[in-house]
């Protein structure tokens, strides 16, 4: 091995140390998603298995609980797209306070776990060389990053996944990014998760009819082609955006004020 090998292997070593986390878990989560396993979360499969999924609820509350929130963070760091349909699961088995609850524990510990490794990964590195746009990006970020992250959680037309890694990118300190996080999801979980808990009616006609049609196609020899019509895209009323985007306004109004007084 030559001089200038032996110089470079730590630096190597280091290298792949500092990705391999960031390769390990995007790499898992594409590999679900071009799968397809993530289509098992859906009300499909709720409906087909409500009654084994609240009998075991209702045995093993706790544990069932505990389950729901680490299930949750897994697949708030995997960045999987089933984060809506979670959450009204969530009040669905569980009430909206409980089922809420445990939503924005599982959502934070997820978000903290994509947080450190991005930053890991990639702040440093991209701190480093950063030109001036970013500099100044980062630096007007640090200035306000709680307004800005309560602004990024609040607002509607974020994707979860986004507002993960961007603070990472942008020198957000832990605090304040957990602060941002665990409060600033508040809103929309709770909403939802009521909005779940009050659905159980809905899931059980959805579920009986989705049972019909299934013993129905058995009765006639057919492969069955049984879907259950409830879609949580419907739950998102033009009056649900306009409320949380009034939310995110008044997140920023630090910022704006100070804006002003600078002026």
């Amino acid at each position: 091995m030559t001089s200038s090998e032996a110089e470079n292997s730590p630096a190597q070593k280091s290298a792949i140390m500092r990705f391999a986390p960031l390769i390990a878990i995007f790499g898992l989560g594409i590999f679900i998603y071009s799968m397809g396993w993530h289509r098992y979360f859906s009300f499909d499969q709720l409906a087909a298995n409500r009654k084994m999924i609240t009998g075991l609820v209702a045995d093993h509350f706790a544990l069932s609980v505990l389950g729901f929130a680490l299930a949750y963070a897994a697949v708030t760091s995997l960045s999987l797209p089933v984060g809506s349909f979670f959450t009204i699961l969530g009040g669905f088995l569980f009430g909206p306070l409980v089922g809420g609850t445990a939503t924005v524990v599982g959502a934070t510990i997820g978000a903290l776990l994509i947080f450190f490794i991005v930053r890991t990964s990639l702040g440093e590195a991209l701190a480093a060389r950063a030109g001036p746009f970013m500099e100044k990006l980062r630096d007007g970020f640090k200035e306000n990053a709680l307004s800005y992250m309560f602004f990024l959680r609040l607002a509607p037309v974020f994707p979860f996944w986004l507002v993960n890694i961007a603070p990472a990118l942008l020198g957000v300190k832990t605090m304040t990014y957990f602060i941002g996080t665990f409060f600033g999801i508040m809103p929309a979980t709770y909403t939802f998760s009521y909005i779940g808990a009050g659905l159980g009616s809905v899931i059980d006609a959805q579920g009986h009819a989705f049972d019909a049609c299934m013993a129905k196609a058995v009765s006639n020899g057919v492969a069955p082609s049984c879907t259950v019509s409830f879609n949580p895209s419907d739950l998102v009323t033009p009056e649900l955006l306009i409320a949380f985007a009034g939310l995110a306004i008044i997140a920023l109004l630090p910022v704006i004020l100070n804006k002003f007084r600078k002026s």
